[in-house]
């Protein structure tokens, strides 16, 4: 059986259109010789729907577009496509996560999706109810029959060491051992996490090895909201050896050729990227269709000269263009010459428009109008704010003049701990670097500036000449540079020391008494731990953040503000 994979880039609610793409696909797929045509989950879709799963009349239309599919299909070739299947007389959740087997004529539903996710990002019981039977499709190809097994996603996710998820759920991949398959199917749509990639393949590996069959693995690519799809879809044989890898952060097609007989010696599977690689071309993947699926051409941001706002001008002019990314430098009296340089140097370099708008008069007036208010001039944190204020005002007045969206460039640090403000450096229409913490933007930067950098760099269109972001950014102590020689050390720990309490206590839900006991300052984890807490209002209030870690600020960080 030869079988293509899709690795699609869906548009969310885009019914007619992700039906075009899955067209497109299966014409290529057909040129190639394949019999079957694999689309990730929810294809049709596009994932997550969220509550578009909840208008009557998308369900109505995806009733037409399939019809569409099905009169379009080209002879010969089957496709398996993602749908929301809608079960008669039920109200929400009123859905299954299904798969459609299309084909010239006509459509039926083969797979419904049997472990449905509700931690972190995902809500599907919300929408859908389980499947309740394994799902095999017996198709001919080649000259013979063939069984294939059909699972969705989190119906791989079954490991033991992963049952806290699914406590008294079924086994998908056990219950297909009895049918005796020959080959294990599993369409999803995972989004990227660092590190992620090795837990997918090791889950194929291992229920390839409990059906003694290979496994094809397709994942969705692309940018949806703050969740980034990084595709990297796979095939393994049945000893888990990878035998074909598509593309990291890009939209693919590959065809494979499936055999009843052992392994082929040879391989088209080539080595996954540097992590770094993958981390850097997920972020750009992410500006870029966060962008062009929200309607926007240009982007803007504010260039101080510090690391964070020079990774993610980086970031920027890999995923729109340097022509298209504006950059503004707004300078107070406390700013540095060597910031100021540093920034004209790296917008020179990216080859970025660059304006200069310096906030010391509008300082003097805010100065001079909240003494009747205050009853003083503004000093200490409200005179800092003030700075940050006035440069997101002038920020979003540029965007909004100039129909370009604007990036913000804080990071996870800060928006951890509150070292941000609100209505200032915070504003924007998407956080880019706000799941990095900055210890990972620090290393990114390194990574950025080495040899091993220069074919990614080549790749994304930027300067492969020298280094990028500058040894003068990434070695200057960070600072927010609204007072007098200041420093991020003034306000918080060493973010060599800080990183590590926050990500164990964000992403591994560490308590401080469990810090204190490995050895962690009571002191610092109580100050951090209150930090944390008190923070939460401005992230409510923060923009959406592109996620790469296990536990993001955002759809999957659901803490409450008022609270003990």
């Amino acid at each position: 059986m030869r079988l293509a994979l899709a690795q699609l880039n869906p548009l969310v609610g885009d019914l007619e259109g992700n039906g075009h793409r899955i067209l497109a696909a299966a014409d290529r797929a057909r040129a190639g010789g394949a019999d079957l045509l694999l689309t990730p989950e929810l294809s049709l879709w596009g994932y997550p729907p969220r509550d578009l799963l909840l208008r009557p009349a998308l369900i109505q239309r995806q009733e037409r577009v399939l019809a569409s599919l099905a009169a379009a299909c080209p002879d010969g070739l089957a496709l398996l496509v993602g749908v929301a299947e809608p079960l008669a007389g039920r109200r929400q959740p009123g859905l299954h996560n299904a798969l459609a087997l299309v084909e010239r004529g006509g459509w039926r539903i083969v797979c419904r999706k049997r472990l449905l996710p509700s931690y972190d990002v995902f809500d599907e019981r919300r929408y859908f109810l389980p499947g309740d039977a394994p799902a095999v499709l017996e198709l001919e190809a080649g000259g013979r029959p063939w069984r294939l097994g059909l699972t969705i996603c989190e119906d791989l996710w079954v490991e033991e060491n992963l049952r806290s998820r699914w406590p008294d759920a079924v086994d998908p991949i056990a219950d297909l051992a009895p049918g005796r398959i020959d080959l294990l199917l599993n369409l999803s749509a995972s989004p990227f996490g660092r590190g992620k990639g090795e837990v997918r393949q090791g889950l194929a590996a291992r229920a390839a090895a409990r059906l003694g069959e290979p496994v094809v693995y397709l994942n969705q690519v692309g940018g949806n909201d703050e969740l980034v799809f990084d595709g990297a879809s796979f095939v393994v044989d049945r000893a888990g050896r990878p035998l074909l890898r598509l593309a990291c952060a890009a939209e693919d097609l590959a065809v494979w050729d499936a055999t009843p007989t052992t392994t082929p010696a040879t391989t088209t599977a080539a080595a996954p990227p540097d992590p770094w690689e993958q981390l850097l071309r997920v972020l750009v993947l992410g500006v870029r269709d966060y962008a062009a699926k929200c309607g926007f051409q240009r982007a803007l941001l504010g260039l101080s000269g510090g690391i964070d706002s020079a990774l993610v001008a980086v970031i920027a002019a890999a995923a729109l263009g340097p022509a298209q990314v504006e950059v503004l430098r707004m300078p107070s009296p406390f700013s540095s010459a060597g910031s100021l340089d540093d920034a004209d140097d790296l917008a020179r370099r990216l080859g970025l428009a660059t304006a200069t708008l310096p906030i010391a008069p509008l300082m003097e007036a805010f100065a001079a109008a909240l003494p009747p208010a205050l009853g003083a001039p503004p000093a200490g944190v409200t005179e800092e704010n003030l700075q940050s204020r006035i440069r997101g005002t002038l920020l979003m007045a540029v965007a909004n003049q100039k129909g370009g969206l604007l990036l913000s460039t804080g990071n996870k640090s800060e928006l951890a701990v509150g070292y941000c403000t609100l209505y200032g450096d915070m504003n924007g229409g998407l956080s880019v670097i706000g799941d990095l913490y900055k210890t990972t933007v620090f290393g990114l930067c390194e990574w950025l500036d080495g040899e091993a950098s220069g074919p990614c760099r080549a790749a994304l269109g930027l300067p492969t000449d020298g280094e990028l972001i500058g040894a003068a950014i990434r070695t200057k102590p960070p600072s927010a540079e609204l007072r007098p020689d200041q420093r991020d050390s003034d306000s918080l720990p060493d973010y060599g020391v800080l990183d590590p309490l926050l990500k164990a206590s964000i992403e591994e839900l560490r308590t401080p008494e469990e810090l204190v006991a490995e050895g962690a300052d009571p002191a610092l984890v109580a100050r951090v731990a209150s930090l944390l807490r008190r923070a939460e209002f401005k992230r409510r209030q923060a923009a959406p953040v592109l996620k790469v870690s296990d536990r993001a600020f955002g759809t999957g960080w659901r803490m409450p503000i008022a609270s003990a």
